[in-house]
C-alpha cells in the first residue's frame, strides 16, 4: 500500500501562484511514477502533468506546459507542483497519484493509489 497526502491548496488570484506538494508513505519503494490530476467542478478529472520518479522527468499537459512545473524529492518521496501564471480554469481539485509501473502517464487508469484531494480555487 501506498498513502498519499497532498498539501498546499488553497485561493489565489488569477495571475498568483501556487505550490502543492503530495508525500508518498508506506510502499514508496515499489512506484515508477507520480501523476498530478485536476478536475473542476461537473467536469472529468483531467491530467495536469507526471513525473518518472526514476529519473525525474516530467510531463505536461499542454495547458500545464510553461506554468507548471513538476520536482520530486527521491528522499522524501515528495513531489511538488509549481503553478505559476494561474487562471480561473485552473480551478479544481488537485489529485497526486502513483503508478506502480509506468505506463500511459496522461491516463487516470494507470494509476493504483491516489491522494484525497487538495482544493485549488483562482479568482478573477
Amino acid at each position: 500500500q501506498v498513502q498519499l497526502v497532498e498539501s498546499g491548496g488553497g485561493l489565489v488570484q488569477a495571475g498568483g501562484s501556487l505550490r502543492l506538494s503530495c508525500a508518498a508513505s508506506g510502499r514508496t519503494f515499489r512506484f515508477d511514477g507520480m501523476g498530478w490530476f485536476r478536475q473542476a467542478p461537473g467536469k472529468e478529472r483531467e491530467f495536469v502533468g507526471a513525473i518518472m520518479w526514476s529519473s525525474g522527468n516530467p510531463y505536461y499537459s499542454d495547458s500545464a506546459k510553461g506554468r507548471f512545473t513538476i520536482s520530486r524529492d527521491n528522499a522524501k518521496n515528495t513531489a511538488t507542483l509549481q503553478m505559476n501564471s494561474l487562471q480561473s480554469e485552473d480551478t479544481g481539485v488537485y489529485y497526486c497519484a502513483v503508478a506502480l509501473r509506468w505506463g500511459i502517464f496522461a491516463l487516470a487508469k494507470s494509476y493504483d493509489y491516489w491522494g484525497q484531494g487538495t482544493q485549488v480555487t483562482v479568482s478573477s
